[in-house]
């Protein structure tokens, strides 16, 4: 068990991504401290008797400041954390730039990119106690190339490489490594969701857009949650001592965007 006895936090967690994640890291022996914005799913963790005192899930709005501030006083039985996993992301408007609204560009920025700067922030000084750690932002394929009809997805994503750039260089001298992982597309809801919007847009079938989509990379296929999780989880572990500030793609190879 190469996580066993660690303690992580994890935003956005209560099913998908984040909870495939979670789930491995109980497995290797490590507990996660999570939170989600959506109350039924936390109170379906809460109710699951396979993660008692491994996994304590707490509801939150993870772009509320103030909310995460409190969120952080209540971890004070917590001295120290071994890892962050940055989680929280929505896909965001598919739309021409000049179609989309004020709202909905500041939605997906203040989304995916200010939820990772609050939990950074609050997440750091527990690192520094630890004395080493991990911090890890889930960023995209589409913040290495960019995604039209999708530009405030992409633009959060870009900030959150910048991100996690800055941080490796302000946290290496206490041992913290910070890095981002960039999947591609991820096989589930939401990747059909995006593909349905996408082809309503276009005025073309979601089948086409789905094989455009899977053409786009080496390997033709999209990645799984487990994918993800894998690599999250060696990111996490001492296996990975010296990388750091890095982009990691899971992806298939992406060989360009539609």
């Amino acid at each position: 068990m190469i996580l066993k006895n660690k303690k992580f936090i994890i935003s956005a967690a209560g099913d998908g991504i984040g909870l495939t994640i979670s789930k491995l890291i109980v497995a290797e022996g490590g507990k996660v401290y999570l939170t989600d914005i959506n109350l039924k799913k936390i109170n379906k963790i809460k109710n699951n008797k396979k993660f008692n005192n491994k996994i304590f899930a707490t509801q939150l709005d993870a772009n509320n400041y103030e909310n995460v501030k409190k969120y952080f006083l209540t971890l004070n039985k917590i001295t120290k954390i071994d890892g962050l996993i940055n989680n929280v992301g929505i896909a965001g408007p598919t739309k021409f730039l000049e179609k989309i609204s004020d709202d909905e560009w500041k939605n997906t920025i203040e989304t995916n990119l200010n939820t990772h700067f609050y939990f950074s922030k609050f997440s750091i000084p527990l690192l520094k106690k630890n004395k080493s750690g991990s911090i890890i932002n889930v960023s995209s394929t589409a913040g290495l190339f960019g995604f039209p009809q999708r530009t405030p997805y992409a633009a959060s994503k870009w900030g959150i490489i910048g991100l996690t750039k800055s941080l490796a260089m302000e946290l290496g001298k206490y041992n913290i490594r910070v890095n981002s992982i960039c999947p591609g597309s991820v096989k589930g809801d939401r990747m059909e969701r995006v593909i349905n919007s996408k082809a309503k847009l276009l005025k073309t079938n979601p089948k086409k857009i789905k094989k455009e989509f899977e053409s786009m990379t080496s390997m033709r296929s999209f990645v799984t949650k487990e994918d993800i999780a894998s690599m999250v989880i060696y990111l996490l572990s001492d296996q990975s001592n010296n990388i750091s500030g890095q982009s990691i793609t899971i992806d298939g190879n992406t060989e360009r965007m539609i």
